[in-house]
């Protein structure tokens, strides 16, 4: 084993580029000063009409031109301006990147407004039938509208922008596509596939359907007021998440490679693992163990053991279910320490649930934690519940010394990914 493989003899995987957007703001510094200070960006939407919705609160990225121009637009510009930070960083060019794009996106479907708009033309100009509504998509504005919600078009726009190579692989694995998109590019790299890769997770989705969908299903926090304080992850008196949007994104290299081009290595990739949970489309398994899997087989991947972890970076959604499912998955992998030895905390807590971008996202926060010695709080954190006996880092962020973190991602429909990442290679 050298000094640039694992312990399976796999290359190493740095991270030399790093790139972040949320309703905090655009860019990391702007990002983590808001986060380790406690600032939440969940505030009332104003983007759309709130009649009759139970939730009216989101972290909508309202500072962006293309926050009106609907889901697919918003996430490209997202995921455009991440990976522009990112590969900037890295010191590779930024228009011929040179490597695959692994790209988180959210599944996004033509919004009402055009729906009525295409329904009101096709009425237009004769009896409404599937002859007649392919005709319509055919010519004029219907062309781009539909362009807009292929499933590959945002990662086609990226790959075009930044030169990336191959065929751009689009994924949506529920809340864990952000952490997936990352571990695609580990795995790309340790087959020997490329020496660099671009993962990025995104996603600007919050839109009046989207909330419908989610308040169906009863996930969605409905305090309101004040909009801030709703997001409380780990606290009895939580309610549900809070939807919002944002982008993450990671240059990823062999270290061999990286070094050899004199890059700044920001930590390591060291493992990943996933399990999925055939319980519930929507609910965990009761007894956590797809999740309890995730966390072991993302130690066993990165070769090292429970107590050599010293931060986790939560997934912390604030909803009753997935918070319990979480502490009973954590404690049963990490024993005693849990409650008062490893602090864990949740960034949802101040930006909101970011769903197909959240994995990546708290990827970013994770290394950055390692690089400042500054672990983020969990703010809201004002109701312990008695059934989580755990170090949440409450209300107020802690100076510590931390080398390694695992980053959870326990998503809906049975799709679990957990990172490990270290400071050093070893």
């Amino acid at each position: 084993m050298s000094k640039y493989t694992d312990h399976l003899g796999r290359p190493l995987v740095a991270i030399t580029g790093m790139g972040l957007v949320s309703s905090l703001g655009q860019g990391k510094e702007e990002n983590w000063a808001a986060l380790t200070s406690g600032t939440s960006g969940i505030h009332t939407i104003t983007r759309f009409a709130l009649d009759n919705l139970r939730t009216q609160i989101a972290g909508t990225v309202d500072f962006l031109e293309e926050s009106s121009q609907g889901a697919s637009a918003l996430s490209e510009k997202l995921a455009s301006l991440a990976a522009e930070e990112a590969i900037s960083q890295s010191g590779l060019p930024l228009s011929d990147f040179g490597g695959p794009l692994f790209l988180a996106a959210p599944p996004v479907e033509l919004e009402w407004r055009n729906r009525f708009a295409l329904d009101s033309l096709v009425k237009s100009e004769g009896e409404p039938g599937y002859d007649l509504l392919l005709a319509a998509c055919r010519r004029g504005p219907q062309v781009d509208m539909f362009n807009t919600v292929e499933f590959g078009y945002i990662a086609e726009c990226l790959a075009d922008k930044f030169g990336t190579r191959g065929l751009p692989v689009t994924l949506s694995t529920a809340c864990a596509s952000g952490a997936t998109a990352i571990q695609l590019g580990v795995e790309a790299i340790r087959r020997g596939e490329s020496n660099r890769v671009l993962s990025i997770g995104t996603d600007g989705s919050v839109s009046a359907e989207s909330l419908i969908r989610f308040s169906l299903l009863s996930a969605l926090s409905t305090q309101n007021e004040p909009a801030q304080k709703a997001a409380k992850p780990f606290s009895k008196d939580r309610d549900g998440f809070v939807m919002a949007e944002g982008s993450g994104a990671m240059v990823l290299e062999s270290l061999e490679s990286a070094v050899a081009r004199g890059a700044n290595i920001l930590g390591i990739m060291r493992g990943c693992g996933e399990k999925a949970d055939d319980f519930h489309r929507t609910r965990s398994k009761p007894d956590g163990s797809p999740a309890i899997g995730a966390v072991r087989a993302a130690l066993d991947d990165a070769g090292i053991k429970e107590d050599a972890i010293d931060y986790i970076n939560a997934h912390g959604t604030s909803t009753p279910e997935n918070d319990k499912m979480e502490y009973l998955a954590i404690s049963t992998v990490f024993g005693e320490r849990i409650s008062s030895q490893l602090p864990v905390s949740s960034n949802k807590s101040m930006i909101g649930h970011t769903l197909t971008a959240a994995g990546a996202i708290e990827a970013v926060f994770s290394v950055l934690t390692m690089q400042t010695g500054t672990i983020p709080p969990t703010i809201n954190y004002d109701n312990p519940d008695p059934a989580i006996i755990m170090d949440v880092v409450p209300n107020v962020k802690r100076e510590a010394s931390v080398s390694s973190v695992l980053s959870s991602s326990f998503g809906f429909g049975g799709q679990n990914t957990c990172l490990v990442m270290t400071a050093e290679p070893n």
